[in-house]
């Protein structure tokens, strides 16, 4: 049940993060970006705390599965 919630787990992460568009898109973004170092809007907020929160929660069923099948 672990390596399934992992495996999904993983799937998940690689899918978010490849679907997220680049922030910077080089010295173009310093003409047209109004707010260059405002903060981010709450969907994106909440698209980063949900990917830091999922490879937190993955490095954690990995360091686990890693102990169990390696004694």
């Amino acid at each position: 049940m672990l390596k399934i919630t992992w495996l999904l787990l993983n799937i998940f992460l690689i899918i978010i993060i490849f679907s997220r568009s680049p922030q910077n898109k080089g010295f173009s973004s310093f003409a047209t970006k109004s707010n260059l170092l405002g903060s981010p809007n709450s969907a994106e907020r909440f698209l980063n705390n949900l990917t830091g929160f999922g490879i937190v929660i993955y490095f954690i069923i990995a360091l686990k599965l890693n102990l169990l099948y390696n004694y």
